[in-house]
């Protein structure tokens, strides 16, 4: 691994993430099934949101969007519950997860680490307050829009398990996943 890609990592784990990985795209496995997670809009962004589905493209679009990186951060925090009905924990939990995506992609931009990049992350895009797919304008905000691991069809119990990171965090708990696909600038 070079330099670059061992800073973020020691970025990452700074914010107080659980677990981060480096992935082989080859190791990702994409299941049309997952998809179904957001056509039962059990969010309720469901075509409702620029990086939801529909409006996102289908999983065949977006799986060959996804193997045009060879290498992904794959990185998890986890947040304890009062009990497991408890949905606003759930959606602190996602929030704050957000928060850290936003400051690993905010390091990616200002050191320019990667030669090219796709953030994927846990649920809907929440950039905006009121995405404008409810307008029927463009996304005003393309270049910090990020989807789901979800919307991708992406298996991430198996990738998780891929790279040694345990899925179920316990009793109680959240767990919010992160994949950041890249292609590293070539060493020379």
């Amino acid at each position: 691994m070079n330099s670059n890609i061992d800073n973020l990592i020691s970025f990452v784990n700074s914010l107080g993430v659980n677990q981060v990985a480096i992935i082989s795209v080859d190791d990702i496995q994409f299941d049309d099934n997952f998809r179904m997670y957001c056509e039962q809009n059990s969010c309720g962004k469901h075509n409702k949101n620029w990086m939801c589905p529909p409006a996102v493209g289908s999983i065949g679009e977006l799986k060959e969007k996804a193997l045009k990186f060879t290498q992904g951060l794959l990185f998890q925090t986890v947040y304890q519950l009062e009990d497991s009905y408890d949905f606003e924990g759930m959606q602190e939990g996602t929030e704050a997860h957000t928060k850290l995506l936003r400051k690993v992609l905010d390091s990616i931009k200002s050191t320019r680490v990667f030669k090219e990049f796709l953030p994927l992350n846990v649920g809907p895009c929440t950039y905006c307050g009121r995405c404008s797919f409810l307008d029927g304008e463009e996304c005003r905000f393309p270049e910090e829009a990020v989807s789901s691991v979800e919307a991708y069809g992406i298996d991430v119990m198996a990738l998780e398990k891929s790279c040694g990171m345990s899925y179920n965090n316990g009793k109680n708990t959240v767990s919010c996943v992160s994949l950041i696909l890249f292609n590293p600038y070539q060493v020379e």
